[in-house]
């Protein structure tokens, strides 16, 4: 059966609106219908002040259409950035809640760790998050977080990748990965794997030349779903490659999960540093650890005479970094055989694991996980100890 939009449509009319006033779609509540690989993506709209009231609907909306013969996915976000279909009403005066009685103190899951200052909910099995972002396109970033994981890897680590580049999603290339996940009980993703790593990223969900066109509350969904809504067994962390620039990709993992920390990927330029400080700013804002910056494309070493060349200048990421107080993680030259094995699918740390580039890697790697156990050495140190006398 082909699922339709107007099939879709006509199932969603059976979800009541808020306060049973109508059906999500006659209120207007409903987004535009994006579907690909029998997949369905939408999101409702709802009033800001009573959003965190319409996770129910939100999930009655998702199990209608998973319900529709052909569908295999559903990703249903919720939105308040458009008013419409009378969503616009003052939200009733509400009396206020009892407080709650203390609860008695509980250990938190292993599982499942948090931030000490944040609170923030992390994922089950994973240990650290790590976050390698950019604050610009075209810098090698996921080259870099690639490699960085199989570093990570190499040195003993259990390792996974998501890739939250939901517009441009380049896990499946870089480690020749091709199909689709499996589902646990139809409900949780298999992550792929390849290399010792596992794996999530949009391009296994859908076509590589489907365009993703998605509002932010969208992407911030799928993007939660893909962390969290899948089985990644025990890691010891998880290398996230970030999209490039500071938006909503960015915020809801900063936001949402306890980061270890984040990577910052430049080039040596001034045009990209000043994307770059945009990229450590917003990590600082939030409070995510930085734990180094890495410059790539540093250098060039001519293969004919020997003959070193700065051609984007050397050394701006470095003197950013002593700028800033921020670790320098490293200079990753301008190689082709960095280029060419991504291109193949065989990342340099694994197709050439005896090469200066591959050995580079690995020291980088080496460094960051040094950085992510100083930031969680320091967090312990931070949290006061309760004695009971």
């Amino acid at each position: 059966m082909t699922v339709t939009k107007e099939i879709v449509t006509e199932r969603l009319k059976t979800v009541n609106g808020p306060d049973f006033t109508g059906n999500i779609v006659d209120l207007g509540m409903v987004s535009e219908i994006f579907i690909a690989d029998s997949k369905v993506f939408f999101s409702i709209t709802v009033p800001a002040a009573r959003a965190q009231e319409m996770e129910p609907l939100r999930a009655a909306a998702e199990r209608v259409v998973k319900s529709i013969p052909g569908v295999a996915g559903a990703v249903v976000a919720l939105t308040a950035e458009k008013k419409g279909g009378g969503m616009e009403a003052p939200v009733p005066a509400r009396a206020a809640p009892r407080p709650a009685p203390p609860a008695a103190p509980q250990r938190p899951a292993p599982q499942a760790p948090a931030s000490h200052s944040s609170g923030k909910r992390g994922v089950p099995g994973i240990e650290a998050i790590i976050a390698v972002a950019s604050g610009k396109g075209g810098v090698g970033k996921s080259t870099t977080a690639v490699n960085l994981a199989l570093g990570l890897a190499a040195n003993g680590l259990r390792v996974g990748v998501l890739d939250a580049d939901i517009y441009g999603p380049s896990m499946p290339k870089l480690l020749n990965i091709h199909g689709r996940p499996q589902t646990v009980d139809g409900k949780i993703l298999k992550p792929m794997e390849n290399y010792g790593l596992k794996v999530m990223s949009m391009g296994f969900l859908v076509d590589e030349e489907t365009p993703m066109i998605w509002r932010g509350p969208m992407v911030m969904s799928a993007l939660t779903q893909m962390l969290r809504e899948v089985e990644w067994g025990r890691l010891d962390v998880l290398v996230v490659d970030m999209p490039p620039g500071t938006g909503d990709a960015q915020l809801t993992m900063a936001q949402q999960v306890p980061l270890a920390g984040a990577v910052i990927v430049s080039t040596p330029q001034d045009l990209a540093l000043i994307d770059a400080r945009k990229g450590l700013n917003m990590f600082k804002k939030v409070d995510v650890p930085l734990l180094g910056i890495v410059e790539n494309m540093s250098y060039f070493i001519a293969p004919d005479t020997g003959k070193r060349y700065d051609i984007f200048g050397h050394g701006g990421a470095r003197r950013e970094a002593e700028r800033l107080g921020v670790t320098f993680l490293g200079e990753v030259p301008l190689e082709m055989g960095i280029r060419e094995s991504s291109d193949a699918g065989a990342p340099v740390v694994v197709s050439k694991p005896d090469s200066a580039e591959a050995k580079t890697y690995r020291d980088i790697a080496a460094k960051v996980w040094d950085r992510v156990n100083e930031e969680r050495g320091a967090a312990e140190a931070a949290v006061p100890s309760i004695v009971f006398e």
